[in-house]
């Protein structure tokens, strides 16, 4: 493809993804599946040029002094020293020449500074429930890959992957993950493809090892999602014991068994329903729905979907979830309440509007909980509750809280 049929492809793409209303990893696949021609190197160019400007919408919007998508990308380009008039061609394939009204709008510079909200890529409204920019541009930065072992040992099972020609580390705190800083094709890994690794960010394994779980406990692991603390959980336990998976949705739930087959995990029950009856877990483990703002490393568009009602809504429901797990869970069992948000709404509010609400239940030293499952320090200042991060851990940003019930 010539440079401008690829930006032309970027064009679109954007004009569908800034509109804000569905995922952008789904509108990129499903808009390189309709386009089979495009060959592999632009496919990647076409993907990695979206993502980039994805991940600088805030200060290119800022720049254009337009939320228009032709102005966002002529700025993009423009940043870039790129030849605009070659690639707005109006020729086959590349973008509609310029217009004399463009031509003139890309003489002027906008010489404003930044604003903390720009400068941090994020909506104003979410910036000011944050304030914090370097938090803020940790989120807007790549992820790493990160893997759980599905084996005992990990050094051999890293030594395995360097063979295959990945290169992969172990994780600075999991005992149980490997990190490649660099995107691993599953479709060509063996140890994948055979069972040994799994794909689970380092936050998210850490959430299961704090559940602090034995083959003798009864365990529930609520709103379950795709599975990933599930199946930890499981070869935490070596396939022992016997925990139960729940999730509202079915269609969801039910796309965890064959990750179930390829890891060889026997010790999950999938529930599409949870009997009232049952109020004896041992581990009540409540993996909250949640605006998902700790994850925007892996989808920086998603910020740009969410709103105050949905975050007020989603308050609700992690309420009544709550409530829901404090009336299931047995006389020194515990609850662990976890989510993969930054805001402390969805947080710290959460946790303190259920304990004024259940006296019954107190929150469980975090360090010494740590300090029994970790060989590494504490990585956060409260004992009540652990913030990741990837400013401070180098993980998605999660919140983990346990709370154990006294009578």
């Amino acid at each position: 493809m010539q440079p401008s049929a690829r930006y032309q492809a970027v064009l679109e793409l954007i004009s569908e993804i800034f509109k804000d209303i569905a995922p952008a990893d789904g509108i990129i696949e499903s808009y390189l599946k309709s386009k089979k021609y495009i060959g592999s190197k632009d496919r990647r160019f076409i993907t990695d040029t979206v993502w980039e400007l994805i991940r600088n919408r805030m200060k290119l919007e800022f720049d254009a002094r337009s939320k228009e998508y032709r102005k966002i990308l002529l700025t993009y380009l423009k940043n870039k020293g790129e030849n605009i008039a070659e690639i707005f061609s109006g020729e086959k394939y590349a973008p509609a020449a310029l217009s004399e009204e463009e031509k003139t709008w890309l003489q002027i510079d906008n010489e404003d500074v930044y604003p903390p909200y720009v400068e941090a890529e994020t909506p104003e409204w979410l910036y000011k429930k944050v304030q914090d920019v370097r938090l803020l541009k940790s989120l807007n930065e790549p992820a790493t890959a990160d893997f759980r072992i599905n084996v005992k040992n990990r050094d051999a099972e890293i030594e395995k992957l360097k063979a295959e020609g990945f290169d992969v580390v172990v994780t600075p705190y999991s005992p149980i993950g490997i990190r490649s800083y660099k995107r691993i094709p599953l479709g060509n890994c063996i140890a994948y493809k055979e069972g040994e690794i799994e794909v689970q960010d380092e936050a998210s394994q850490i959430a299961a090892i704090l559940c602090d779980i034995k083959p003798e406990h009864k365990i529930m692991d609520y709103c379950c999602g795709a599975g990933g603390k599930s199946l930890a959980m499981a070869y935490l336990l070596q396939n022992k014991g016997h925990i139960f998976a729940h999730d509202i949705e079915k269609k969801r739930l039910m796309a965890i068994k064959p990750r179930m087959e390829r890891l060889g995990v026997k010790n999950i029950e999938l529930l599409d329903f949870v009997a009232t009856s049952d109020n004896n877990f041992d581990r009540f483990v409540v993996d909250a729905p949640c605006s998902g703002t700790g994850t925007w490393r892996r989808a920086p568009d998603a910020k740009f979907r969410l709103n105050q009602n949905m975050v007020d809504k989603l308050n609700r429901i992690q309420i009544d979830i709550l409530q829901t797990a404090a009336e299931k869970t047995k006389i020194d069992g515990r609850i662990i309440y976890i989510t993969c948000s930054i805001l402390n709404e969805e947080n710290e509010e959460i946790i303190a509007a259920f304990l004024q609400n259940n006296p019954n239940f107190q929150t469980v030293n975090m360090k010494d909980l740590w300090q029994k499952k970790f060989d590494v320090p504490y990585p956060y200042h409260s004992e009540k509750y652990l913030r990741l991060s990837p400013l401070s851990t180098s993980t998605d940003g999660f919140f983990i809280c346990v709370m154990e019930r006294l009578f």
